[in-house]
């Protein structure tokens, strides 16, 4: 039956289809095969979350090895609520995508464009559905290499920099997680993640264990962009197209934080992380720095892809102040904070996109008055600057709300009190771009601009529009986050 293949497919489809939109040549045939096959990895993962939520977690083994011989691809709670949202999005931000791509890339490269989207999302939910520790490493590596080559993409001439400071960093990050995953191996002898879990010898164990946790932790945190370790990723959003900063700012550090949790809670266990190394005191504290020196230096900034770049470093913040916690309330705050944040911040990407095609600039001096010619481009950039506040009836609101409370019931007073006040820092920013839009005179791009077409504005509004939805009907979003977590609680993978 089809349906026990499903695990197999939802990495295979694009995985064969990246190749075939450079054999095809044409641009158009080319956009027609991404976007049915990043529809198809999306209903794929909708199936798979249906059946999990139904009979449990599915185990798929690869050629029918058996586990621990063969790579095993597993969908759980966890790994299912995360291709729900990272193919989702892939899917919305190729219906986006024809209109932002003529304007700002180069019509040669249109079809390279394609196959490394497509090699960048099989990257991405290979990493969310395998059960092999060195798989995740290779399946990252593919998602990075594409992500290099679509940022380089970029038409500023900074663009090819951006991608190549990424690479430098993305590569040490990469290294480190390779020998830990070393490390790990050498003292299990098996790369299957829940087998690696059972014979890991955390109690009283060699100084090996301590070593490997440390090298997969800064390797991933470089991944993730937590602050100070995030210095790649502010150039890398700014200078890509568009379209790519939309999807890269809404996936790649979100799977990042997924391998994190898969790390920290399926195979070392939070006791030994968070308890033993009290690992939870530093995260909180590097979460709490980065929110605040991330959300002051995005107040400061002119250009708006940059503002929303050091947005998403202060977003990460929030995430590890939920897993670091270390109970069920935290740990699904900062899983539905990633999905939350997801649509969140590629809503906001899109709207820049419009703005970028429709005044040819990202700059806020450019977007002056921009709301009386583009009315519901900027109506966009509101809803969705709400939810990234956390104003109730948002979906920020829900995820800020679960950590918050979280942080209350472990007794941290102080932490709480600097989360309200973090808040504040994104409506200084949010707002900066409001009152540009709607209460300054016109600049000149702005009076000789036009709405944003229609094909654009629709995958923009259907983000926007979720971010109002997952702020009332939660059963979808918390309610996964918090099957997940207990699932992570009460026994790993």
């Amino acid at each position: 039956m089809i349906e026990s293949q499903l695990p197999a497919l939802q990495i295979v489809l694009p995985l064969l289809a990246a190749p075939l939109c450079v054999l095809l040549g044409g641009r158009r045939i080319a956009y027609l095969l991404a976007l049915v096959v990043a529809c198809c990895t999306f209903a794929i993962s909708i199936a798979l979350t249906a059946m999990v939520l139904q009979h449990g977690p599915i185990h798929y083994n690869m050629g029918n090895w058996q586990v621990p011989y063969g790579i095993e691809y597993v969908v759980d709670e966890l790994s299912s609520f995360v291709l729900l949202f990272i193919s989702g999005i892939g899917a919305v931000v190729m219906a986006y995508a024809p209109r932002s791509i003529d304007d700002e890339i180069p019509p040669s490269k249109r079809t390279m464009f394609y196959a490394c989207y497509l090699l960048c999302l099989s990257g991405l939910l290979g990493m969310c559905i395998t059960g092999d520790l060195f798989n995740v490493f290779v399946f990252l590596e593919i998602s990075s290499l594409s992500s290099y080559a679509l940022i380089s993409l970029g038409r500023s001439r900074r663009a090819p920099l951006a991608a190549f400071r990424y690479l430098i960093l993305g590569s040490v990050g990469a290294t480190f997680i390779l020998i830990g995953i070393g490390l790990v191996y050498h003292m299990t002898g098996t790369l299957n993640m829940a087998d690696m879990a059972a014979r890991l010898p955390i109690d009283h164990g060699p100084r090996t264990v301590l070593v490997a946790f440390a090298f997969l932790t800064v390797g991933l945190c470089i991944k993730m962009a937590v602050f100070p370790l995030h210095t790649w990723l502010p150039s890398a959003y700014t200078y890509a197209p568009s379209v790519v900063s939309a999807f890269i700012a809404a996936t790649s550090t979100k799977i990042a934080v997924y391998a994190f949790i898969r790390v920290v809670y399926g195979i070392f266990t939070p006791e030994f992380a968070l308890g033993h190394l009290s690992l939870d005191t530093a995260l909180i504290v590097f979460a709490l720095t980065g929110i605040f020196a991330a959300s002051i230096t995005a107040i400061y900034q002119e250009n708006i892809k940059l503002l929303l770049a050091y947005s998403s470093v202060a977003q990460i913040g929030y995430m590890l102040l939920g897993i670091s916690l270390a109970n069920q309330a935290g740990l699904a705050g900062g899983i539905v904070h990633m999905f939350n944040h997801a649509l969140i911040k590629c809503s906001l990407f899109l709207v820049v996109g419009c703005f970028a095609l429709r005044l040819g600039s990202v700059h806020l001096s450019d977007w002056r008055g921009a709301s009386k010619t583009m009315p519901w481009t900027s109506f966009a950039w509101v809803i969705s600057g709400l939810a990234l506040i956390g104003v109730p009836v948002t979906a920020g609101f829900v995820s800020k709300w679960m950590i918050l409370t979280a942080v209350i019931q472990t007794g941290r007073w102080p932490v709480a009190v600097l989360m309200l006040l973090s808040s504040l820092l994104a409506v200084i920013y949010v707002w900066r771009v409001v009152e540009t839009l709607y209460f300054s005179e016109p600049s000149e791009k702005a009076l000789q601009a036009r709405e944003a077409p229609l094909t654009m504005l629709l995958p923009t509004y259907l983000l926007t529009a979720a971010t109002l939805v997952f702020g009332v009907w939660t059963l979808y979003s918390a309610g996964l986050a918090e099957r997940a977590a207990a699932a992570l609680l009460g026994g790993g993978l």
